[in-house]
C-alpha cells in the first residue's frame, strides 16, 4: 500500500518511524529539502503542500493521503477523494479546522461548549463593538504553535492587533489546560486516550510539558472525554483528533480548538499506551482496526526547545541527565539547526509516582538545553 503524507516535520517523522514496521510504502511531500523525513521516506518530494497542482500530482498514484499539518490545500485533497483515494481527515472537515471562525461556529452550532466570541473581518472595526476587555484575538487562518494569537488587555492595546480577519474571544477563568486525543475510523468507531494535562512555556506560548492521565477528578475527566468524543463525532471524519480544552475554575469545560492530526499532546502515547497516536494514524489510513488506548503507566512528556541566544547546528547539552533517569525516552526530531523556541525533540518519562515525574520534569528543564555547536 502506498501512503502519502503532506508534511515532513517531526510529526511526519514519528509517524514514519512507526509506519516502517508495516508492509507499506511511505511518500512525503514537504517544502524543505532538509525536512526530518527527507532521508527516511521511501519517496520524498520537495514541494509546496499548499499548492493545488503539487498536491494532486503527489497524490494521484497513491492509495491513501494523510496530513501532519493543517495548512495544506484542501481543494486538492477533495479532488483526490473524488477519484477514489482515501483521504484522512476528510477534506470538508479539514476546511472547518483551517478557519478558526468556521471552527468556532461549528462548536456553537453543535452544542459544544466554547469561549464566548465574536468575529470581525476588518480588525479596525473593534472599537465600534465597544467590547469588554481583556480579549484574545485569533487570526482566522494560518495560526500555528502560538502564532496568530494576540492578547488585548485593554483598548490601549489596539495598535497590537493582527491586521487580518479574526475572532475575538473572552479569556477563560482557567484552572488547567487539558487535551483529549481521540481517533475515529470513519466506520462509526471512536476511541480516546485519557485526559492529558498541559503546562505551557509562557515565553514562547508553546507546550512545556504534559502529564497523562491528568489530575482532574474522575467526574471532570469523564466530562472532558465526553465533550471530545462529541466533537469528533460531529466532525464526521476518520482520523486522529486532539481536542484542546480549558478546564475553568467553576468546573466548566470549554473547547479551545481541535487539531485534525497527530499532536504534541499525544506524544507520550508512543511509550505509555498500547497503541500510539502514530500507530492509530496508520491504522486509519490502512483501514485496519483501531488500536487499544489503554495505558501501561502514568507518563510525562517534556518538550526540548532551542535555548535563548542559541542558533546553529544543534547539540543536546547535559544529555546524560536524561539518560540517568529510569524509563526515560529521548525523541530527537532530526532537525539540523536550532533557534530560540524551536521544537527540537521531546523526552517521555514513565512512572506511577506523580511526584517523581514532576521532579524529573524539573530536572530536565533546569539542566538540559538545546544549544548550537561551538
Amino acid at each position: 500500500m502506498k501512503i502519502g503524507i503532506l508534511g515532513g516535520g517531526q510529526l511526519g517523522y514519528m509517524f514514519l518511524q512507526n509506519a516502517l514496521q508495516y508492509p507499506v510504502e511511505i511518500h512525503i511531500l514537504d517544502p524543505s529539502a532538509n525536512a526530518p523525513c527527507a532521508k527516511h521516506a521511501h519517496r520524498f518530494v520537495q514541494g509546496d503542500f499548499a499548492d493545488y497542482q503539487t498536491v494532486v500530482d503527489f497524490g494521484k498514484d497513491l492509495d491513501a493521503i494523510g496530513i501532519e499539518i493543517e495548512h495544506v490545500n484542501a481543494d486538492a485533497l477533495l479532488y483526490l477523494k473524488s477519484i477514489g483515494k482515501t483521504v484522512v481527515p476528510d477534506p470538508d472537515t479539514l476546511s472547518i479546522i483551517q478557519d478558526k471562525s468556521i471552527q468556532k461556529k461549528f462548536y456553537t452550532d453543535n452544542g459544544i461548549p466554547t469561549a464566548p466570541y465574536f468575529k470581525l473581518d476588518n480588525w479596525e472595526d473593534l472599537p465600534k463593538r465597544n467590547p469588554n476587555y481583556p480579549l484574545f484575538q485569533k487570526a482566522d487562518k494560518g495560526g500555528y504553535d502560538g502564532r496568530g494569537v494576540q492578547f488585548l488587555e485593554s483598548e490601549k492595546d489596539l495598535d497590537k492587533q493582527l491586521k487580518v480577519p479574526s475572532i475575538y474571544e473572552t479569556p477563560a477563568d482557567l484552572e488547567k489546560e487539558i487535551s483529549v486525543v481521540a481517533v475515529a475510523d470513519g466506520k462509526g468507531n471512536i476511541v480516546n486516550y485519557p485526559v492529558v494535562e498541559l503546562v505551557f512555556n509562557m515565553e514562547y506560548n508553546l507546550l512545556d510539558y504534559l502529564l497523562m492521565p491528568s489530575s482532574l477528578s474522575e467526574a471532570a475527566a469523564e466530562e472532558a472525554e465526553r465533550i471530545a468524543r462529541l466533537t469528533v463525532e460531529k466532525l464526521n471524519s476518520p482520523g486522529v483528533f486532539a481536542v484542546e480544552m480549558f478546564y475553568n475554575k467553576d468546573g466548566s469545560i470549554w473547547v479551545n480548538e481541535t487539531a485534525c492530526r497527530v499532536h504534541n499532546s499525544g506524544h507520550s502515547t508512543i511509550e505509555a499506551a498500547h497503541s500510539s497516536q502514530f500507530d492509530q494514524m496508520l491504522r486509519v489510513l490502512m483501514g485496519l482496526p483501531l488500536g487499544s488506548t489503554k495505558l501501561y503507566s502514568t507518563s510525562a512528556m517534556v518538550n526540548l526547545i532551542g535555548a535563548e541566544d542559541e542558533e546553529g547546528t544543534a547539540v543536546i547539552e547535559n544529555v546524560e541527565e536524561i539518560l540517568n533517569i529510569p524509563a526515560a525516552y529521548i525523541h530527537w526530531y532530526a532537525k539540523e539547526f536550532t533557534r530560540p523556541g524551536r521544537k527540537m525533540g521531546h523526552v517521555t518519562f514513565l512512572n506511577s509516582n506523580l511526584e517523581k515525574l514532576k521532579q524529573d520534569i524539573d530536572k530536565v528543564n533546569k539542566t538540559v538545553r538545546i544549544i548550537s555547536k561551538k
